[in-house]
């Protein structure tokens, strides 16, 4: 997200960007001052949560009432996670929250999630299981591992998803939520799974309800950073870069092929 939104014009509109522009929209850190009348938090406090597009920086001012999208948002990090951890919660964690609630997996289901290795998917592929639900995540041959272990039977993405798909869940695919585009959405259409248990996050289809991170229900980043805390949840991380190496971040993140988060110290 951090990256597409700020090289895609479109996108950058649609999300109220123009250049220039801050960047990131994740953070974590403890805060350093409150302002009047600011009783939630005070002075040395661990915090997390989401600025859009202003995360990567020294200080970030967040009104205590706003969202992520306007005026950023602010959480107590609980004992027991790293800042670097808290730091990667806020979109994937809010976004994946908010797809499951589309679609409600739970046991008897199996839940196809397409797009399973990338940054939302991590969070989406393990709420789900937690839910009870089989979980078949696509993702390249190379992201296989990575999506067993985060409790995900992989599948290649790509021409013949569907019969794979068949052969792999001879008695049905029941929910699906693509993170990706529309071909998971398509291919679960073409199994017979209803446009009520379909959900997508970064395009449309027509008759299928988009999920937003921004629409998650409240506590949702709460109870996810809860089970963080309490080991029921991994958050894998990738790679983290200094903020002087920023660019080579963002490089790394845009080819799409990065099996976790990537995180930036400042």
């Amino acid at each position: 997200m951090d990256w597409f939104m700020t090289s895609d014009a479109e996108t950058a509109a649609r999300f109220g960007l123009s250049l220039p522009s801050g960047f990131g929209t994740d953070y974590a850190g403890v805060v350093d001052q409150v302002g009047d009348g600011v009783t939630e938090f005070a002075a040395g406090d661990r915090v997390f949560g989401g600025a859009l597009s202003r995360a990567v920086a020294d200080h970030v001012v967040i009104d205590v009432a706003g969202t992520i999208a306007v005026g950023g948002d602010a959480h107590r990090t609980p004992d027991g996670v790293d800042d670097r951890t808290a730091a990667i919660l806020a979109i994937g964690g809010c976004t994946a929250a908010a797809a499951l609630a589309v679609v409600k997996p739970g046991p008897g289901d199996t839940l196809l999630i397409g797009g399973a290795g990338g940054g939302v998917g991590v969070f989406a592929v393990q709420l789900a299981r937690l839910a009870g639900a089989r979980v078949i995540g696509t993702g390249s041959a190379t992201s296989a591992d990575a999506l067993r272990a985060l409790g995900a039977e992989p599948v290649a993405y790509g021409d013949g998803l569907v019969d794979r798909l068949r052969a792999l869940a001879p008695a049905g695919v029941t929910a699906a939520i693509d993170l990706y585009g529309t071909e998971t959405a398509q291919a679960a259409r073409e199994l017979g799974v209803p446009d009520g248990r379909i959900t997508t996050i970064a395009a449309q289809v027509d008759g299928i309800t988009p999920a937003n991170g921004a629409n998650a229900a409240p506590g949702a980043i709460e109870e996810i950073a809860r089970l963080v805390a309490a080991g029921q949840l991994r958050v894998p991380i990738a790679a983290s870069f200094p903020v002087e190496q920023i660019r080579a971040a963002v490089e790394l993140q845009a080819g799409r092929h990065v099996h976790g988060k990537v995180v930036i110290d400042l």
